[in-house]
This record gives C-alpha cells, structure tokens and sequence, in this order.
C-alpha cells in the first residue's frame, strides 16, 4: 500500500482519488472500481465523507470481507484490488488501491460489457460507448487506430506527391520507406494504406474521416458566447499546424524588437507555446471519434485547444506534466517526428509549462472535458475586441485561406460551378467540402449564386460580389 495514504485525505476527489461513506450503496461504488481499472488507476477510501469528514466503518472485517465478494461477484474480468485497513484518529478505514488494468476492458456483470463498461473523468465516473470500448482494447494489445488497415484501399488512394514535398530531399518515399513509416501494411498477400496514411496523407481523406478538421474560432469577451471569425482547416495534418497558427497570428497584436540589426516579431500570443499545444492536439487526438473536431478558441483573455480523447489508460494530467508521454498515433506521431515537428518523445508538454513559467505566464491548464481534453492557455495581457472590430488590410493579406483566396481569385475571372470551386481549391467534389467551404463564403456574401431562387439547379454557378472582391484586394496590397 501506498505510504501516503493518510495525505490523500487532504486532497479533492478526482480522477484516481474517491471517498466513500460506507458500504450501503454498492452500485456507484462498484463503478468507481471499473472506471479506476479502465483509466488511471486510484484509491477508493471508505469511512470518509464527501467533505472529507472522519467517520470511520464500523466491523471493519465484515465489511472488508463484503466488499471483496461483491467485487468478486458484480465485476468482469476478475478485478483484485489491494484492500487494507488504516486506522486515523483512532477510527478505521477500509482503503481500495485499484491498479490500471491488463485486461480492460472490465464491466458491471448486471449491465453487461456493452453498457457495463466505465471511465473515470475527473472526480465522476462515465459510461464507455463502443468506441471507447474499443481504444480500450487496442490500447492492452498496444496497436494503434492509426496502425490500423484500410484493405478496400490502394496505395493510389493516397497523395504520395503531396508527402514527398513535406518531406523533401531527406527521404524517398519509396514502397519500403512507406512500409517503415507504417503508411501502409501488409494485408492479406497486398499493400493497403494504413487509417494514420489517409488521416495525414489521403486524396480523400474527409470521406473516410469526416471529423478529422479543424475548427478554430475567436470569440468576442471571455466567454464562448459571440464569434467574431471562424475557419474551419482540412488540409493533411503537418500542413494544418501552419494554417492554424496563421489563423491564431491574425488575431494576435504584432510589435517589433529593433534592438537588434533586423527587426525581430514581437507577438503578443506565446507562438511557440501554443505551437507545441496544437501538434500535440492532432498528435494524440482521437480520430476513431465521430462529430468531434479539434477545436481551437481565441478569446480575450486565454487560448483554448482541445482533441477528441481522454487521456490514455495509465495516464494522469500530473503524469503528462512531469513529462509522462503514451502515443496514441504512433504513424501519425513518427511522421511528425520525421518532419522535425516534434523535436523529443515526451518532452512536448514539459517544455510547454518551463515556457510559460519564464515568460511569466500564468500556467496553463489541462482538462479533461466530456470524451475530450482541453489545454488552456493563458494571456499575459488580455487582447480585446469591440463589436466594430475589423480585420486590417494587413491581416487579410497574411492570413486569409490560400483556398478562400483561389475561389474568389477564379471567380474574379469568370463565373465559377460548385465543382470548379472545389478543384481550384485543391478539394474533393462532396457535400461536406461544399459546406464546410463554399456555404460560408456565400453566408459571408463573398460569393453570390448566379440562380438564387433555384439553389440546388445544376447551372447553378457562383460569382463574386465587391465585398468579395474588396478581400481580393486587400490581401494583394
């Protein structure tokens, strides 16, 4: 038993720490064992209030000997906790030291494996759907989502010239290079791309993963309540870390340093912080997850970035800021090794909190929120928007979407088609690119359609308004 126990008492409850009265309701107590043995671990202390309180259990035996049967009996696989009395203020408790599982994932018997299975969020326990279930299970065999084949897939079905042109002249993407890197696998006597190969490099990547984009928006205030500006990113993933930190430096403030004899860009956003927070959030999102983005919030007062995913089993936020690193897309995480933007395993979210500390920032923080984790990154100086703000010329130049920009450049020339639009932009003919796309220029009045009372005809085209061409210009100023 951990020898430290008794300062447990001291703490909050919350991902590997419970108390628990007593043995009366043994439901939510047999939970809270599943989800420690699903996550990170934890002790379960009984004969303590909610408020930390002393009460001590009465015929301490009996019930150690209870709740060892009703462990036993109610819980699949078998699950053998560490169950020890300690004795504080003369009063004794029954202490449960719950390890993390080999065999997750571990069930209620009543509720079976499929509603039975529980983690632990932060001081509560939730209900495991199929695909937590499943990054359970992959997570005890140690193989990755990403690992994973695609065998109705070619190699064809990726754009290997695009990858070679990340990757330069350091690395030939030859078949046996593809094969080292895990892009693709051997399935049943053929090639096939790996699910990490079309997440980073698939011609048509959104079909086979819908929610694997970007959604980044800047709020007006500190609350999540008013947006100001949005883009929404689909570009392969190494690529998408440029995008999303143009889109931060659009609303950040930009001074200069000129004590040195060029002028060095001073910004008022801890680039380098909040650089190292994305590429860990593409890094170890979850992309087995379904209607769940990476999100990135610009408010007045603190940067938010968050991934679909709890933290891998094992882990524990104090872990990952100690420098406790668990790769949830070893292919997608190789690949980023290999193109320098990650410098060391593990060392990401340490240097990330050594950072702030000699900047002065406050520290950040890292939550885990419903199936999702969110870094929060605080603002040394707020940055304010009032409700007439506007982007300057400057801004627009730098940072308006190079696919924003090809689709008003083409329509500046002659009126455009839907599927016209999407190819200049370098993006497939499918719904959700239309949307996520197209439809935010026409909100935006950018773009106008040609046949407005008929939007879905077939000669529908697209033209540009001024306000659309009024952009164009700004940005080639």
């Amino acid at each position: 038993m951990n020898p430290f126990t008794p300062q447990l008492l001291q703490q909050p409850e919350g991902k590997t720490l419970e108390f628990k009265r007593d043995l009366s309701s043994p439901k939510p107590l047999l939970k809270t064992l599943v989800a420690f043995a699903n996550s990170a671990g934890g002790f379960l202390v009984l004969g303590v209030t909610d408020d930390r309180q002393i009460v001590g259990i009465e015929q301490p035996l009996d019930e150690e000997e209870r709740l060892c049967n009703l462990i036993a009996d109610a819980i699949a696989p078998r699950l053998v906790p560490n169950i020890e009395l300690l004795t504080i203020e003369g009063k004794t408790l029954l202490v449960v030291e719950v390890y993390p599982s080999g065999q997750r994932p571990h069930w209620l018997k009543a509720e079976g494996p499929d509603n039975g299975v529980f983690v632990r969020l932060g001081s509560t326990n939730r209900q495991a759907d199929w695909e937590l279930v499943a990054e359970l299970r992959r997570s005890v065999e140690g193989t990755g989502f990403d690992e994973m084949p695609m065998p109705d897939l070619s190699v064809d079905d990726l754009d290997i010239a695009a990858a070679q042109q990340l990757f330069g002249a350091s690395r030939t993407l030859d078949e046996k290079t593809l094969l080292t890197l895990k892009l693709l696998s051997s399935h049943q006597g053929k090639l096939v791309p790996t699910k990490g190969a079309v997440l980073l490099f698939g011609k048509e990547r959104l079909r086979h993963f819908p929610d694997a984009w970007i959604q980044c928006g800047r709020f007006f205030g500190t609350e999540k309540l008013d947006i100001f500006d949005h883009i929404e990113l689909d570009q392969p993933l190494p690529k998408a870390v440029d995008e999303v930190m143009l889109f931060l430096k659009k609303h950040a403030m930009r001074g200069a340093d000129l004590s040195e004899v060029r002028r060095k860009d001073v910004w008022s956003i801890p680039l380098s912080i909040l650089r190292e927070v994305v590429i860990n959030a593409l890094v170890h999102a979850d992309y087995s997850q379904r209607g769940a983005p990476v999100r990135v919030v610009f408010l007045d007062d603190r940067i938010e970035i968050e991934n679909p995913g709890l933290l891998l089993p094992g882990m524990t936020i104090e872990d990952m800021k100690q420098g406790a690193s668990k790769i949830r897309n070893t292919v997608i995480a190789r690949v980023f090794r290999e193109l320098h933007l990650i410098e060391q395993w593990g060392t990401g979210v340490r240097r990330i909190f050594t950072e702030a500390q000699e900047l002065g920032l406050p520290e950040p923080q890292i939550k885990e929120i419903g199936m999702r984790v969110r870094f929060i990154v605080p603002l040394l100086e707020p940055i304010s928007l009032r409700k007439e703000t506007q982007p300057t010329g400057e801004q627009v130049s730098e940072q308006v979407s190079e696919q924003v920009l090809s689709m008003l450049q083409a329509c500046r020339v002659r009126e455009r088609s839907k599927q016209e639009l999407l190819e200049v932009a370098g993006l497939a003919n499918v719904y959700l690119n239309y949307k996520r796309h197209i439809a935010p220029l026409l909100e935006q009045s950018l773009l106008a359609m040609t046949i407005p009372d008929k939007p879905q005809s077939r000669l529908q085209k697209y033209r540009l308004t001024d306000q659309g061409r009024d952009l164009l210009n700004q940005a080639n100023q």
